[in-house]
């Protein structure tokens, strides 16, 4: 994600770089289509897919004085249309952020251009983690699973989901998809890429598997205590981009990831046990969430367990690489204090020498003459 800077040039239309100059543009002209489908009869029904959510069941209403009915959704194969649009929007506001937020910033700041993609890196993950973190929670208390969480285990019916749980998924996988394009779209580097390759893939696959097998809230519950840890570490690289004096706030920070790496197994073992050990379905199928099955227990805390341990174990190599930077940093100006220290003390005998032989040359001269 380097820090991009506008040419006085216009670049030949459609070529690599008008791509890279416009390619928010042009992606917004692409989703304009979708919504202008749904001014024209013929193409409405189309349209709908893309921009609305599918697979809905209406049930009548469960009070007498209720009149609303309710709706509860399923996924099916119309839910990937949907995050194809949903993705277009997140390019489009990835792309808006960068260019008025974090640009300014930049140019502002003056970062060099080591500190620019780390910084555009975290300034974009902030933003996308703390307004995550407000919308999960905000479901979470509607849908009362802070103040009764035996509902991670026992939610009913088991294979539905109501509008805001779908659409809060839909919008998860379309940003995480969002980001293959974006590594060309910011000019990653090429070293830098096979990392962000694994961490978008481990998102997408977590997401996908809580969606499909229908752990919804397990998997919000899970999502909101991961994001909440790696909104603290972005944040935290924000600050210690803008002043390196905050890189003493690392042990703060490292005591909260413990604590949500810890939490994240605990309600992992505790929700998949009371999830899947109150009875074994011997006919398992996914489409209408009867996955109570050994395989899905060992599967589902397997993963877990390992995407938990792969990220401790990255923190671990960030850390080991930010204390030997340090150690360089600070073994730099001992060295070439030693060394002018070595010059001067050299240049000091060597003028000692030179001026006692310059003062002893007159005795000599007088004892040779005598």
């Amino acid at each position: 994600m380097a820090f991009r800077k506008k040419s006085t040039k216009n670049p030949p239309v459609l070529s690599h770089e008008f791509i890279l100059q416009n390619h928010a543009d042009l992606v917004a002209c692409v989703g304009m289509f979708f919504v202008l489908g749904l001014m024209f009869e013929g193409t409405a029904e189309a349209s709908i897919v893309f921009i609305t959510l599918q697979h809905s069941v209406t049930f009548p209403a469960a009070e007498e004085r209720a009149t609303e009915s309710k709706f509860l959704y399923y996924y099916g194969i119309k839910d990937l249309a949907t995050v194809f649009f949903y993705m277009l929007v997140a390019i489009i506001i990835h792309a808006t952020i960068q260019e008025y937020v974090l640009d300014k910033i930049n140019r502002r700041m003056q970062f060099p251009k080591a500190k620019q993609s780390k910084f555009n890196e975290s300034g974009q993950f902030s933003v996308f983690y703390l307004v995550s973190c407000i919308w999960g929670t905000f479901i979470l208390i509607s849908e009362n699973c802070l103040s009764d969480p035996t509902l991670l285990w026992r939610a009913h019916p088991h294979n539905m989901m109501t509008f805001q749980m779908k659409f809060f998924y839909i919008s998860q996988l379309a940003y995480w998809f969002h980001a293959f394009p974006e590594l060309y779209f910011q000019r990653t580097k090429k070293q830098d890429i096979p990392r962000q390759l694994v961490y978008i893939g481990l998102h997408l696959f977590h997401i996908a598997g809580a969606y499909l097998l229908y752990l919804n809230h397990l998997g919000l519950v899970l999502l909101m205590m991961h994001y909440f840890v790696e909104l603290l570490s972005h944040i935290c690289d924000l600050f210690y981009f803008s002043d390196e004096k905050y890189q003493k706030e690392f042990s703060l920070w490292a005591i909260v990831f413990i604590l949500g790496r810890l939490g994240t197994l605990i309600v992992s073992v505790v929700t998949v046990g009371f999830h899947l050990a109150g009875g074994q379905n011997r006919n398992p199928d996914a489409i209408t969430g009867n996955v109570n099955v050994l395989a899905a227990k060992i599967a589902v805390l397997s993963s877990s367990c390992t995407i938990q341990a792969y990220i401790t174990w990255n923190l671990f190599n960030v850390q080991l690489q930010r204390w030997m930077e340090e150690d360089t940093t600070l073994q730099a100006p001992s060295v070439k204090k030693k060394r002018t220290k070595g010059r001067s003390s050299r240049k000091g005998t060597e003028n000692g020498v030179a001026t006692s032989n310059r003062v002893d040359s007159p005795h000599k001269r007088k004892e040779k003459s005598s």
